[in-house]
């Protein structure tokens, strides 16, 4: 997509929550690059203020620290953007600190990141959602995991909250789809990010090879928002690797599963 026609059809203003580093900066580079003004978050406030110096000399940025399993997370989303047309979202944060087995940390361990993954990615949808669907253009898009495609011992809260942000997103594309907005649910892999890094290295693990450059993740993300509902990184839209359907048969199932609904309410 052009730029202009991409400004025009996300701008002026991109809100990115986990943009400190990884895919959140690589997103933060990309759209500046694109004339897009920037709201960052992430709970840190050093790193996060220093990729806003970087990108100030191209466009208007703005920073907030913002821990997005707080409760009233989402609406410190809508303070730090009030005033501002909020084009693009892009809900980045959301990884597992805890690399252990469910009974193996307190619950409320559990219940910060559901908070952060469910709790606030939803309110935070809701609210940028309406005025996009009012102007009828915009973008919303959740950084999701393949974990989302099934549990696994030791990140089995991670993969639920994943999976419902997954089921959420291929929702509110087909609602949204006839008023102009976009949404894609952007499934990773393993990304080669400092926070991933941090991850194996308090696992004892080697980082692997073959790891996804986050620059070519974000570049991506953002050439298939328009495509939603789904985009797995490193398969073709019409191949089934992380799950047993392809995103191309995703869409379509909600594409018959809307059609059925729709003809249901007319009749």
């Amino acid at each position: 997509m052009e730029q202009a026609t991409f400004t025009a059809r996300y701008g002026p203003w991109a809100l990115i929550a986990g943009a400190s580093e990884g895919t959140g900066a690589a997103f933060a580079r990309q759209l500046a690059d694109k004339g897009m003004n920037l709201i960052l978050v992430a709970r840190r406030a050093r790193p996060l203020e220093a990729l806003a110096d970087e990108l100030r000399a191209r466009v208007e940025c703005v920073t907030a620290s913002i821990d997005l399993a707080a409760v009233d997370a989402a609406e410190q989303l809508q303070g730090i953007a009030a005033g501002r047309e909020v084009g693009l979202l892009i809900l980045n944060a959301g990884a597992d600190p805890n690399g252990a087995m469910f009974l193996d940390v307190e619950v409320a361990s559990w219940d910060a990141l559901v908070a952060r993954n469910v709790v606030t990615v939803t309110r935070a949808l809701h609210a940028f959602a309406a005025p996009m669907r009012a102007r009828e253009r915009g973008g919303l898009m959740v950084v999701g995991s393949g974990a989302c495609y099934g549990g696994l011992p030791g990140i089995g809260v991670y993969a639920a909250t994943k999976a419902f942000d997954l089921v959420l997103c291929e929702a509110l594309w087909a609602e949204l789809e006839p008023h102009g907005v976009d949404v894609l649910s952007f499934v990773l892999g393993r990304t080669d990010t400092p926070a991933h890094r941090e991850l194996m290295a308090a696992r004892g693990i080697a980082v692997p090879d073959g790891l996804a450059d986050a620059d070519e993740v974000a570049r991506l993300g953002l050439a298939r928002l328009p495509f939603g509902p789904v985009c797995n990184w490193g398969e073709a839209d019409d191949v089934a690797g992380m799950s047993a359907s392809s995103a191309a048969q995703r869409r379509e199932r909600i594409r018959r599963i809307s059609a059925t609904f729709s003809t249901d309410a007319k009749g």
